[in-house]
């Protein structure tokens, strides 16, 4: 019996396993879709208000640039945030006949209407971008992208950037 009960479970694994595997390669999903959130931190508070009470921004710009394989732009796109500081891209994933590269894809803050919160932090990958890798969630025809949170802060605590002023960080992707 409890050999049985072993086996049927490992059998419900493998074919879970396989479903999502098959998944990943189906070839019908027609768009990527890519979300995620931008908030504002202030580093002014306490530790735990830094922490945990960053603030959602609204009609903060995110965009999503795709390039071939010769590092040729094939694809930009962008979108504002809602109320909630929420992002949603639907990317086709067949540009001029050819499918899209997900990892040449990467996701970036791009502009803040906040007068007070609108330096990009690097934290979460923003300002100089997150590559598309590996879904976060594949179900049937959705393929969907969850990234971030993204962040602004104020110019207050802004570090300065001690690295070389040549690398800009965007020449890796």
């Amino acid at each position: 019996m409890g050999i049985t009960m072993v086996m049927l479970v490992a059998v419900s694994f493998m074919v879970g396993a396989i479903s999502i595997a098959e998944a990943w390669k189906e070839e019908s999903a027609e768009v990527i879709h890519v979300g995620g959130k931008v908030l504002c931190q202030d580093c002014t508070q306490g530790w735990n208000e830094w922490v945990a009470g960053a603030k959602p921004i609204k009609g903060c710009k995110v965009s999503v640039t795709c390039m071939d394989e010769r590092k040729r732009v094939v694809y930009y796109g962008s979108d504002e945030t809602d109320e909630a500081g929420s992002f949603e891209m639907i990317i086709n994933k067949y540009i001029n006949g050819k499918e899209l590269r997900r990892n040449g894809c990467f996701v970036r803050l791009v502009q803040s209407p906040d007068p007070v919160c609108n330096i990009a932090t690097n934290v979460g990958g923003g300002r100089t971008g997150v590559r598309l890798s590996r879904p976060t969630m594949v179900y049937r025809d959705l393929i969907k992208h969850v990234l971030g949170p993204f962040y602004y802060t104020t110019p207050m605590c802004d570090e300065p950037d001690t690295g070389d002023s040549t690398d800009t960080g965007a020449g890796n992707y």
